[in-house]
């Protein structure tokens, strides 16, 4: 059998990353900068208001105070976006909002507050140092700066700063683009009454989280019968597409027995572009990796824990790095085991579990049997017992795959 380690190797070398992008802002949240960002133009742009209030030559009112106050006529009132170029004469005021532009000859801003607030002339009861209140002209960014790095996820303070400094795109690492599908004969939509013998497809709407919370975007969804020609179709109706997948997930169809629409589609030699593996790991043995039309492809077992913790193992991490996303790997945190486990040999077992992480311990979480889904979806990690490991006494120490 394949290793994990293996396994994540060839995963990891399928799933590429896009060639860069110049995307709108509108589009870029979440993505990684492709380059780095030089700043255009200053900010400020211009010499403005930090303050509502008037604008005036500091020596004009060095000696205002609250009991010997100093009149000034108002010759101009100046609101935010007033583009004409003003000049303060000597021994008069501007009335001035918050970022607007600092006429010439003015050297403080007198907030309103320390006035009476006067239209036709203002009463003065406080001095104010020279640049006071003023923000200068490039004392944010000044033209010609870095000011973004490769490498950077596009917060939304970056794009407010992209935005400040004129620009309507970034230079990104695209998402990947992923194309889900669930096979099985047996499976039909929720809320659709059941037959015998039929179940609820779950794993698509599953796994399409599970793209979407890697960072990553899903162009479709689809259930296949384990009918070869209906599987091609769709396969063929999505490499036709004008945005076609980067990805493309299966979940069945790959294990052993008959009716394997997957490996029936494929080959099961793996002679047509996709090799069918058995990978050392409980849950989630049977797996397969390959190009379909130039797109990667990553078939995973049906059961849902094993598609899951496969999704987790391989595709997530593959994912994020494709997209240059940061931490691509589920944080591990060492804990001590609360009982004790037993493990199949030769297999690297994933046990759903419940992690303390205040006080250290963890201890599994329902049994170890693949379509546990309950136990998954109330877990907040996964615990990862070695191949070699047979027996796991109370106390020993492990790592834990932090899902919260």
């Amino acid at each position: 059998m394949r290793s994990v380690e293996e396994h994540q190797r060839v995963v990891a070398e399928m799933i590429r990353a896009r060639p860069v992008a110049t995307v709108a802002l509108a589009e870029a949240q979440g993505l990684v900068l492709a380059e780095d960002v030089v700043a255009q133009l200053a900010l400020p742009v211009f010499d403005n208001s930090a303050m509502d209030g008037y604008a005036v030559r500091a020596e004009d009112i060095s000696n205002a105070t609250p009991e010997h106050p100093v009149a000034l006529p108002v010759a101009e009132d100046i609101p935010a976006g007033r583009t004409d170029q003003l000049t303060l004469q000597p021994g008069t005021a501007h009335r001035i909002m918050t970022g607007a532009p600092l006429p010439a000859g003015a050297t403080a801003i007198v907030p309103v507050e320390d006035t009476d607030g006067g239209v036709e002339s203002v009463v003065i009861r406080q001095h104010r140092e020279p640049s006071k209140h003023i923000r200068r002209a490039g004392e944010d960014v000044a033209a010609g700066t870095t000011v973004l790095r490769t490498g950077q996820v596009v917060t939304p303070a970056v794009l407010g700063l992209a935005a400040a400094l004129g620009l309507a795109g970034l230079p990104v690492i695209p998402r990947q683009r992923v194309l889900v599908i669930s096979t099985g004969t047996e499976l039909v939509a929720p809320g659709t009454p059941l037959r015998p013998g039929q179940i609820y497809e779950s794993n698509s709407i599953m796994l399409a989280g599970a793209v979407r919370e890697a960072g990553a975007d899903v162009i479709a969804v689809a259930t296949a019968e384990d009918d070869v020609a209906q599987f091609s179709a769709i396969l063929d109706r999505h490499a036709a597409s004008e945005t076609p997948a980067d990805l493309i997930i299966t979940s069945g169809g790959v294990s052993a027995g008959a009716y394997e629409v997957v490996k029936d589609a494929f080959g099961r030699d793996g002679d047509q572009g996709v090799e069918f593996v058995k990978v050392a790991m409980q849950p989630g043995m049977p797996q397969g990796i390959g190009r379909v039309a130039g797109t990667t492809i990553v078939t995973l077992p049906g059961n849902p824990v094993s598609a899951l913790v496969s999704f987790e193992v391989f595709i997530r991490p593959a994912l994020r790095k494709a997209m240059g996303l940061p931490d691509p790997e589920r944080p591990r945190r060492p804990a001590v085991l609360a009982e004790s486990l037993t493990s199949p040999r030769g297999k690297r077992q994933f046990r759903r579990a419940i992690l303390d992480s205040e006080a250290g311990t963890v201890t599994s979480y329902g049994p170890p049997a693949s379509h546990h889904l309950r136990w998954l979806a109330s877990a907040n990690g996964l615990l990862e017992i070695p191949e070699d490991v047979v027996e796991v006494p109370a106390g020993t120490q492990l790592q834990v795959w932090d899902l919260s």
